[in-house]
């Protein structure tokens, strides 16, 4: 099955048995709740709008599942903390002059110039870069905590 995103519908449709409405994939290990458990019902409808579902292959689960809606923004604030933490590294990092110094970053921050280009050996990644990759990552997180709020 495939959802609807962004207003398209899919070729495979799948309609609630007791209202007719589009219902979404939430995935292999996804368990509903009772009918009238309104208040986990919209959790789930919360995870959905910022694009948690219950998928994997099966074997290993679909990872960390926030099970109340403070716990949703608890992780997304955790998860904008992180990206805030990555921001620092970008603001505080001399950008290589030389190619010993690009060298010597590539080695030492591999990890961190990966995320922004995985052509980093090859080609230089400005801080700025940097800044503007961290700071669309928290604008995402932003709006997604904005949709549970």
């Amino acid at each position: 099955m495939v959802d609807i995103k962004k207003g398209e519908v899919s070729v495979f449709e799948a309609k609630c048995p007791q209202c007719g409405e589009l219902m979404a994939n939430m995935g292999l290990d996804f368990e509903s709740p009772k009918k009238d458990d309104v208040k986990k019902w919209e959790h789930i409808k919360s995870l959905f709008s910022v694009g948690i579902t219950f998928h994997s292959c099966g074997c290993s689960g679909p990872g960390y599942i926030p099970n109340s809606k403070e716990k949703l923004i608890e992780y997304f604030e955790g998860i904008k903390k992180t990206y805030f933490k990555n921001m620092d590294f970008w603001r505080t990092r001399i950008e290589p002059a030389t190619k010993q110094e690009k060298e010597r970053d590539s080695n030492k921050n591999w990890h961190e110039l990966n995320r922004i280009s995985s052509n980093f050996r090859k080609e230089t990644v400005t801080n700025q870069e940097g800044l503007d990759y961290w700071h669309l990552k928290i604008k995402q997180v932003e709006e997604k905590l904005n949709l549970i709020k």
